[in-house]
């Protein structure tokens, strides 16, 4: 069982860090990348870039269909979130076990108070495609996940990192 467990977060990894690589190449493709001052964002905006700063998403992922169905655990630490467009965000974050810094370029829209990431049919070549919804709220964060025929669901909480150094 103990391998089954690291061998999910490595496989969940190495799907956010694929997933990671190619919204990258998309958004320089598409000119994203400088973040607005976050003192002209609307205050729930600049509220949420500041809440975001120097956090670990710490939490668990479950795997659709699994026998095994219990929740893995997953974190992501997460240095800054910067608006860069119109509903652009990128979050500068550590990913999983790979102890790698990357920036990540999501869609995201507000509900009411609350911030979902959404992320559709993204196609990446040779890799294959990726939905995510994930909102959050309080110190929580909550969604589903989907690559190709695999999905399942994420959640957990947001606390501040132990390990601030960018």
């Amino acid at each position: 069982m103990p391998r089954l467990g690291r061998g999910l977060r490595m496989i969940a990894g190495a799907l956010l860090l694929l997933l990671t690589f190619g919204t990258g190449w998309i958004v320089a493709k598409a000119g994203i990348g400088s973040a607005m001052d976050v003192s002209t964002l609307p205050e729930r905006e600049r509220v949420f870039a500041e809440k975001m700063r120097n956090v670990s998403m710490v939490g668990r992922f479950t795997v659709d269909g699994r026998e095994d169905s219990s929740a893995q655990p997953d974190s992501y630490d997460i240095y800054s979130v910067e608006k860069v467009g119109e509903d652009r965000w990128r979050f500068n974050a550590r990913i999983g076990e790979h102890d790698l810094t990357l920036p990540v370029v999501v869609t995201m829209r507000w509900v009411d108070d609350t911030p979902v990431i959404m992320l559709t049919d993204l196609t990446i070549p040779t890799l294959g495609t990726f939905s995510v919804r994930v909102f959050f709220y309080g110190d929580r964060y909550a969604g589903t996940w989907q690559h190709g025929s695999v999905g399942g669901h994420m959640f957990g909480r947001i606390v501040p990192s132990k390990d601030t150094q960018q």
